[in-house]
């Protein structure tokens, strides 16, 4: 099985300039991490790749079209027994004026890394992926 088989979901840290695009997801009774703060992202659909799903999970989310060559990083992850892909993708500012929210999450923000890694509700299983990137960066 090649490594784009078998996943189930993926993710993006996306930088819009220095800071990360994060959606503050719904709160909803029973949605796992409800109110915290999110990457785009989700799951599988069809025979796509992990990632094509992290770009449409961006495009339907943030409405942004991100290129594969913005593509920086890429790791991959079993969590809960399950295959995940987490990606990091670098845009100019600018496209922050491009963002059409969509209808998941309560909002969109901008943030710093450092404040989406002390942030108490962000989605902690991103705080130390994205804490993992910036480690191997030297950053």
């Amino acid at each position: 099985m090649g490594q784009d088989e078998g996943f189930d979901g993926a993710k993006l840290a996306l930088f819009i300039g220095a800071k990360l695009a994060v959606i503050l997801r719904d709160d909803y009774p029973g949605l796992p991490f409800a109110g915290y703060w999110d990457l785009p992202g989700g799951g599988r659909e069809g025979d796509e790749t992990p990632l094509d799903c992290a770009l449409r999970e961006c495009h339907e989310e943030l409405g942004l079209t991100v290129s594969r060559d913005a593509v920086t990083w890429r790791q991959r992850f079993t969590e809960d027994g399950q295959v995940k892909w987490f990606f990091v993708a670098e845009q100019p500012v600018r496209v922050a004026e491009d963002v059409i929210f969509g209808n998941e999450g309560q909002r969109w923000a901008l943030m710093s890394p450092d404040e989406f890694l002390a942030h108490p509700k962000a989605v902690p299983a991103f705080q130390a992926r994205l804490r993992l990137f910036l480690n191997s960066e030297g950053v």
